[in-house]
């Protein structure tokens, strides 16, 4: 099985998480129990993941110049990833994230984008001979729509394989629809861009369907315990997630999306890499936290049967 490289471009926060009983509702305070501080960030959460499950990942962002953006790139490189295109923003702090999980993993998040939003076409310049040398090209929606919608200008350019992951949820061209590879939205999202309301397979079809009629070559959209409903020239179903017990849902899309482009680099076909991405996000929920939730490859490659 060969390894090719994984280019990531996106976010890089620090996460504030609570737990508590429930989500207040506007107005309200809930008392919560333990706090912890995590590495998070869309963008950084997909490239720890690849990393995590054996992918060759190089990761471009934009950190502040503190403490927040210091203790990130270290983490990275822990992980094996090549950092020599994180900047660093001396106007804009890091990202934060203050995340609130209840008592059933749901969660509630804001974000600060900080650095993250300064992220510009002129920070890739450098990695501009990475990204043409690239298997996949994963991205988000939490850097400037501007630099995502450049990464699509690259992509039908050179031919380059980009993965959009389209969260936070917000309207997009149908010019950056054409250059896709895949994207993956949830039902949320993928509402949002189709106009559909996606509940089932046959409304996640349908969604679909008009995703791929504005350009998109291969459509995923993951529906959580649902699992991940898929449509390309030859796949047509919805390949169901394990059953778990859920803990935190937080970056468990990340998760699934890291996991997804690890796969196909190695060259698995469609349908093994979705199956492999719902083992990696199904791992994912089970643990509190964000990045330190990916799995390693040993905790979801399914052992070879012997005779």
């Amino acid at each position: 099985m060969g390894q090719q490289k994984i280019i990531v471009v996106g976010s890089s926060n620090t996460d504030m998480v609570l737990k508590s009983k429930h989500l207040p509702l506007p107005g309200e305070t809930v008392l919560g129990g333990a706090f912890t501080m995590n590495p998070g960030g869309k963008g950084a959460n997909q490239a720890v993941a690849a990393a995590r499950l054996g992918g060759e990942v190089i990761f471009i962002a934009r950190v502040g110049n503190d403490l927040f953006g210091e203790q990130a790139i270290k983490g990275f490189a822990t992980h094996g990833m090549d950092t020599r295109f994180i900047t660093k923003d001396e106007h804009e702090a890091s990202g934060v994230a203050l995340i609130m999980v209840d008592e059933n993993g749901e969660n509630s998040i804001a974000v600060a984008l900080g650095a993250n939003g300064k992220l510009d076409k002129v920070h890739l310049q450098p990695a501009l001979g990475e990204l043409k040398d690239s298997a996949f090209i994963l991205t988000q929606l939490e850097s400037p729509l501007e630099t995502v919608e450049y990464l699509g200008q690259l992509s039908k350019e050179y031919e380059l394989k980009l993965v959009l992951n389209p969260a936070p949820a917000q309207p997009l061209s149908d010019d950056l629809l054409t250059s896709l590879y895949i994207i993956t939205p949830n039902e949320i999202e993928a509402e949002l861009l189709s106009g559909i309301k996606v509940v089932d397979e046959a409304s996640a079809r349908g969604a679909a369907m008009v995703l791929r009629q504005k350009g998109v070559d291969i459509v995923i959209i993951t529906m959580g315990s649902q699992g991940a409903y898929v449509l390309s020239d030859d796949l047509d179903e919805l390949i169901p997630s394990q059953k778990v017990k859920v803990v935190d849902t937080t970056a468990a899309g990340d998760t699934f999306n890291g996991a997804l482009v690890v796969a196909l680099a190695e060259g698995m076909d469609l349908k093994s890499a979705v199956e492999f991405a719902n083992r990696a996000a199904a791992y994912a929920v089970g643990i509190l936290g964000a990045q330190t939730s990916a799995p390693l490859r040993k905790d979801i490659e399914i052992p070879t049967k012997t005779n």
